[in-house]
Formats: structure tokens, sequence, C-alpha cells
């Protein structure tokens, strides 16, 4: 598991390899990653929105930002957690993903970003 704290608030991150599958007549491998954001601080807080870097092992980068995430912009009152799933796919076996998240203080309207842990995308078959 990866994990990252920034302003109290924790970014917990694990990862799954799902298979490959063909798009376009390419092979992609598929993972999907588990996110957890806690909010360990003392004020209340909502994410905006996101901002990743995904990068393979063929040197291929792509970068996704958006509003929230997987169509939500959660509010997180003081420990509470909000935990969600999402899919990336590769050209290689191997790969990484980081970011941060825009959020925003409601009671302060302070935005601030927090920091998304790089983990990397791996195959099962390379672990073993």
């Amino acid at each position: 598991m990866f994990q990252q704290i920034t302003k109290g608030i924790k970014v917990s991150v694990k990862t799954s390899f799902r298979g490959s599958v063909y798009r376009e007549h390419r092979q992609y491998y598929a993972f999907s990653y588990y996110v957890s954001i806690e909010n360990s601080s003392k004020e209340t807080v909502k994410l905006l929105e996101r901002f990743w870097v995904i990068f393979d092992a063929l040197n291929n980068t792509e970068y996704v930002e958006g509003e929230g995430v997987v169509g939500e912009t959660p509010i997180l009152r003081p420990n509470d957690i909000y935990n969600y799933r999402s899919n990336c796919f590769l050209l290689s076996t191997t790969g990484a993903m980081g970011g941060n998240y825009k959020m925003i203080n409601i009671e302060t309207f302070e935005e601030f970003l927090v920091i998304i842990p790089t983990f990397q995308l791996t195959t099962s078959s390379i672990l073993n």
C-alpha cells in the first residue's frame, strides 16, 4: 500500500492487475486502483478536482484531469473516510501513477493540493 499525508488528509492506494484486453487491435494491460482518502484534520474539506500523471515502461505518458473522482465531489468532515475504485490501461506490463487532488476547506474557502503518492502498476507475472 502506498500512503501520503498532506495537511491532515491521508491518501492510501492499493493496486491490482486485472488482465489484458484488446482495443482497436492493440493489447492493453488493465489495472484497478483502490483509493482511500481519510480526513485526519479538524477541518471539513471538499474534493474539487483530480490530476493524474500515468507512465508506462514504453515511455508513454498520459495526463488525466477533471472534476471530482468517479463522478463525485465528496465532502469529508473530520475523521471521515472516502473510498473509491478506478481503472487504467497501459500498453506495457509495468507503469506508475501519481498526482494530486485539489481540495477546498468549506469553512475558510482555502484551496489546497493533496498529494497522491506515486504508485507502481505491475502485472502479476512480473512479481513472481
